[in-house]
């Protein structure tokens, strides 16, 4: 079992290198703009759970969710290459929806302050 800290450190590589990876070498033309927020490994170090921004419309992004997880294992294989571990984690692909959420809320707030002005004017 690895310690928390080289678990950090390892997904942070990982992280990086699958960002690299999906910037200049998958081919899948599935795969749209995406954006690699996190990676977390776990405790034993055989898997890479990569937290993903899709970008695009529910089908881009569904799209883009599924090409990226029949890439995964040239992602791995790529790893392997790249990172000097005694042994490559398997890359598992979720989809990241914190942008989304943010934006709905920012959205949610704007619409409720407008709500507001409107009836201020309305009284006044």
């Amino acid at each position: 079992m690895a310690s928390e800290q080289r678990a950090i450190r390892v997904g942070e590589l990982v992280r990086e290198e699958v960002a690299l990876l999906l910037s200049k070498g998958v081919k899948d033309p599935r795969v749209g703009f995406v954006s690699v927020i996190h990676a977390k490994m776990s405790s034993d170090l055989r898997y890479a759970n990569v937290h993903v921004s899709l970008y695009g419309s529910e089908k881009e992004k569904r799209d883009s969710l599924i090409g990226l997880k029949q890439s995964a294992g040239w992602i791995r294989r790529e790893l392997g290459k790249r990172l000097r571990l005694r042994l490559t984690p398997e890359v598992r692909f979720y989809e990241d929806t914190t942008l989304d959420d943010v934006y709905h809320l920012e959205e949610v707030i704007k619409e409720m302050h407008q709500s507001e002005e409107d009836e201020h004017h309305e009284e006044g």
